[in-house]
């Protein structure tokens, strides 16, 4: 089958140093990369590394950085003709300052927030895995899947960042992914890092779909679904950049899934594959092959 990702493609220019700056601080002992990155790009290119036949659906800047990120997709196997080019508008771009195994993210949208319903060209087909986020605009994403859902396509959605949306888009949700700030935003519910697996469960119960995972960093992940409750453990990984850890894991989810794989199965798997790719700088560079996947969850 195939798993399309319709969502955001960015330029991510990440920034290292020993410590974030204080408000009015200045630092001078960074150092600077330039990377592809973009949750929609970030989860085709991770659904790809493992094994799936992936296209992507979205929008880039008619300038240097749209340039390069469809050619990143089209090294990495990802089917990129979908991806429109916005004249006047510039690429996506996400500022990430990563210190101390840790990252915060500055987004400047550009073409993404013009990836409109008539850029769609690809319609789903019974069986497809299709997949989106929160860096797109809502009624695009709620056409998509709403063909989807007709077609008998199976839906993933991945509510990052966490932005109002319709509840009639859930209906349109298979699977919904989420870390613990943005299931604490999409539900009212109050989550710490020290909130028992009974409040992650209750709060993943009131978003809806069949099957809400939960991804909580170094905790590892809740998964609720008609079958009951299920807590997987985090994989011991020596973290170097979290960055697109969260992306790895709906890529490989989605991969895993559209070879047939339960999801049980599927959500380990993912979970291996988000333990691989912390353990290295950027988004899209992080993310493993299937060989590093098994290999993880054989010393696991």
């Amino acid at each position: 089958m195939t798993v399309v990702v319709c969502g955001s493609l960015n330029m991510d220019v990440i920034v290292q140093s020993a410590r974030r700056p204080v408000a009015g601080e200045t630092i001078l002992d960074g150092k600077v990369s330039f990377l592809p990155g973009g949750k929609g790009s970030n989860q085709a290119i991770a659904a790809a590394r493992l094994g799936a036949k992936t296209a992507m659906l979205g929008a880039v800047g008619n300038d240097v950085f749209g340039d390069t990120l469809r050619g990143v997709l089209a090294k990495n196997g990802v089917d990129a003709s979908g991806v429109k080019v916005v004249r006047g508008e510039t690429t996506g771009v996400a500022v990430i300052q990563v210190a101390e195994g840790d990252n915060a993210i500055t987004g400047a949208a550009g073409a993404n927030a013009r990836f409109a319903k008539p850029m769609i060209g690809r319609k789903p087909r019974k069986g497809e895995t299709w997949v989106a986020q929160f860096e797109t605009p809502i009624a695009t994403t709620e056409a998509v899947f709403r063909n989807a859902r007709a077609a008998e396509a199976r839906t993933i959605l991945n509510l990052a960042p966490m932005v109002r949306h319709p509840r009639r888009l859930l209906k349109l949700v298979d699977i919904a992914v989420l870390n613990e700030i943005e299931l604490a935003q999409a539900t009212g519910t109050k989550i710490t890092s020290k909130s028992s697996q009974a409040v992650i469960a209750a709060a993943c119960r009131k978003l809806g779909p069949a099957i809400v995972i939960a991804t909580l960093g170094a905790r590892g992940l809740v998964m609720v679904s008609l079958d009951g409750v299920v807590a997987l453990p985090a994989l011991k990984a020596t973290v170097v950049d979290t960055t697109g850890a969260g992306d790895c894991f709906i890529g490989a989810l989605a991969a895993r899934l559209d070879t047939g794989a339960a999801i049980l199965d599927a959500a380990r798997y993912a979970n291996a594959a988000a333990a691989c790719s912390v353990e290295r700088l950027g988004a899209t560079p992080s993310m493993p092959t299937p060989k590093e996947v098994a290999a993880r969850l054989a010393s696991a």
